[in-house]
């Protein structure tokens, strides 16, 4: 536990002593997030919710996304300075350094879903449940990003350099488009459907709207909030098992 602390630290402190990955992050999430508010937002029907309501959920679930590519980076940057040959040299749990930037990545992710939703309230957002509900959303949401904090952890182990980390990074993104965080599964094409139905970004943006809009999202998509709320969980410790051991293994060999 000392050791996973020291290192998640460090990494913590890394990204909050570079105010430009502050900055531009939180720029940058503002500036996706209003052009869908008010550029697309005319144009695309929400579901039976105004389109904001609709939204919101579904980008903060996605920026979960935004935000680990600019980890994996993070991590392969690490590999080229030594700093995880340096680990390997210490006598420290061999998962000490993986849950260490998991830990600081998902700290980093409070940060980014925190300002993400600020920004969400502010161009007309509302919850159509109560408080816990919505705080029930946030967390899965942190939740769902400690999973994904392992694949990209496992991105940048493998990417050799942050460039290239960077480039692969882009590869989960169309996973983004192609789910209900943007628009409604049925106005896909029916051989799509299938995929952006099950997939774990619709999946977890399924459970924050249906948390924070309550029976109108519910309605339509046929399944209870409790329904939702579980089946994201279970895809969130199956991220957890497959790539943290992968992470692990990895970290134990890249440059070896």
């Amino acid at each position: 536990m000392t050791a996973t602390y020291v290192i998640a630290r460090r990494a913590f402190l890394k990204f909050m002593r570079t105010p430009q990955l502050v900055v531009v992050g939180t720029i940058q999430g503002a500036m996706f997030l209003l052009i869908f508010r008010y550029v697309f937002g005319g144009a695309i029907n929400g579901g039976g919710l105004h389109y904001v309501d609709f939204l919101v959920p579904g980008f903060i679930v996605t920026t979960v996304l935004f935000i680990g590519s600019g980890a994996s980076a993070g991590v392969a940057e690490d590999v080229e300075h030594g700093f995880v040959d340096r680990l390997r040299s210490l006598p420290i749990p061999k998962f000490a350094a993986v849950g260490g930037r998991a830990l600081a990545d998902t700290a980093t992710l409070v940060w980014g879903l925190g300002i993400t939703s600020a920004i969400g309230f502010a161009v007309g957002f509302r919850v159509g449940t109560d408080l816990w509900s919505a705080l029930g959303a946030f967390g899965l949401c942190v939740l769902y990003g400690f999973g994904f904090a392992f694949v990209f952890i496992c991105i940048g182990l493998f990417a050799g350099n942050a460039q290239a980390a960077q480039g692969m990074s882009l590869l989960v993104f169309p996973f983004t488009f192609v789910s209900s965080a943007y628009v409604p599964v049925a106005t896909m094409p029916s051989w799509m459907r299938g995929v952006a139905r099950n997939q774990p970004i619709t999946i977890m943006t399924n459970a924050a709207r249906a948390l924070t809009q309550g029976h109108a999202v519910t309605a339509g998509l046929g399944h209870t909030t409790g329904y939702f709320v579980v089946l994201s969980l279970l895809w969130t410790a199956g991220l957890i098992v497959v790539f943290a051991p992968l992470a692990v293994m990895r970290h134990a060999r890249v440059n070896a």
